[in-house]
Order: structure tokens, then sequence, then C-alpha cells
């Protein structure tokens, strides 16, 4: 009966932490560069059912500013162009800068897909909810789903990498919280595949995506939105976490 019971204590705990707390994780964030100071940077476009809520940078790039579907009034901070095209009367046009941004954003993405020696291989078969994930460097070859809440646990300087070969789904109404002084800054996604968060569901975290991310109806994030092609919003709110320009350190 003693040997059940400490079984049913090692499954039950399973659930609720899938790091292990004497495992030593030394992981360094993925300089963002220019990239950091933006809310949400795309290279195809933003589209947007008004009204969102913004704050942080807007940017777009090969592609014109006309792609740029937010309004002055839902961001606060700068829309930056590459033409004189955009938002009136707030675009910015600066090609030059948003170039660099991008690049830097693409950059960000080889650097967190190419992290070797994970710390978890494909934990949870993909399904993350219901865990509380401690800092570390996560690799999944397939989709990841948030079914239900997931908490980051860890530190002000803790760091998450989260490898993601498919897509990242997270469903309707769940939240990924940060807990023990844990930053926004120091959680990185890197999905291959589309990225899709769900309907009043909040997210936390730079979203390193390869394709588009969408932003369901009434979905919030604290964090960046940085596309490799298309953000498309629907009624958000996305707030970039607080950040220092890599010149000022």
């Amino acid at each position: 009966m003693a040997s059940l019971v400490a079984l049913m204590s090692v499954v039950a705990a399973s659930t609720t932490f899938a790091a292990v707390a004497s495992k030593s994780v030394t992981l360094a964030p993925v300089n963002l560069g220019a990239a950091g100071a933006f809310a949400i940077l795309t290279k195809s476009g933003v589209t947007d059912v008004y009204r969102s809520t913004i704050t942080g940078d807007v940017g777009t790039s090969p592609i014109t500013g006309a792609a740029i579907g937010l309004t002055c009034s839902e961001v606060t901070g700068t829309i930056y162009s590459v033409n004189a095209a955009g938002p009136l009367p707030c675009r910015v046009t600066n090609a030059s800068h948003l170039t660099t941004a991008v690049h830097n954003m693409e950059t960000a993405y080889t650097d967190a897909a190419g992290r070797t020696l994970p710390n978890f291989v494909n934990l949870g078969a993909g399904n993350i909810g219901g865990l509380t994930l401690t800092p570390g460097l996560y690799k999944w070859t397939s989709n990841v789903s948030i079914s239900t809440n997931v908490t980051l646990a860890g530190g002000p300087n803790a760091v998450w990498i989260f490898q993601i070969a498919g897509t990242l789904t997270q469903a309707s109404a769940t939240r990924v919280t940060l807990t023990g002084g844990a930053q926004a800054n120091n959680v990185f996604w890197q999905a291959a595949g589309a990225v899709a968060i769900g309907t009043t569901a909040h997210f936390e975290g730079t979203i390193l995506a390869k394709t588009m991310i969408a932003m369901n109806t009434a979905s919030s994030a604290h964090g960046r939105l940085l596309a490799q092609t298309a953000v498309t919003l629907q009624k958000n709110a996305v707030a970039r976490p607080a950040w220092r320009s890599p010149t000022t350190h």
C-alpha cells in the first residue's frame, strides 16, 4: 500500500511540474536587436477588426505600409512604414529601420530554433495544458497545444525557449501565467508553423513565428508578435514588455 501511495504521489506531481528542480539550467535569452522595440512586426502585413489596443511599435516590411490595417488611435507607440502609405497622420516612413528590425527578427528566429541540448523533448506529447514549467530549453518535433492554463515559474533572470517544429495553438479562455518574478522579456516561443491564440485567451512572451500569428476575438498578449508572414487581430490587446534598446545597455 505504501508503494502505491508513493507512486500516486509521483504521478500527481508530474502533472504539476514539468521540470525537475534539481536540474541546473543556464540559458541565455534570445537577442531581438531592433525587433525588441516592436509589439507587432511582420513581413506581409497586419489585419485588424477594430478596436485593438497595441502598446509598442508596429511595422511591416518589405510589404507596403498600406498593409498595416491598424488605426493611429489603436497604437501607443510608432507605426513604421517602408513608404508613404500607412495609417495617417501617425505613420512614420523609415524603410532602413524596418529592414534592420526584420533582419534582427529573422536572426532571432534562427537563434531560438538552433539552440541545442534541450532540457525537455516532446514534453506531454505536445499538450502542455495544466503544467507548471520551470526555466529551460523545450523542444517539440510536433504541434504544441495549450489546452488549459499553463504556468511559467522562475525568477526575474530565468529564461524559457520553446522550439516548436509544428503549430502552436492556445485554447479559448486559457492563460499563460508567469510566477516567481518571471519576466515576459525572457520567454521565447519559436514556431515553424502557424500560431493561433484562442478567444479571450491570455499569452505571455515573444512569439517568433516562421509563418502567421492569429489572435482570435478579445485575446491578449503581454509580449511581442514577430511574424515572418502576417499578423491578424480581432479586438485584441497586445502590450510589449518594458524594454531597453541594445544601444542603451
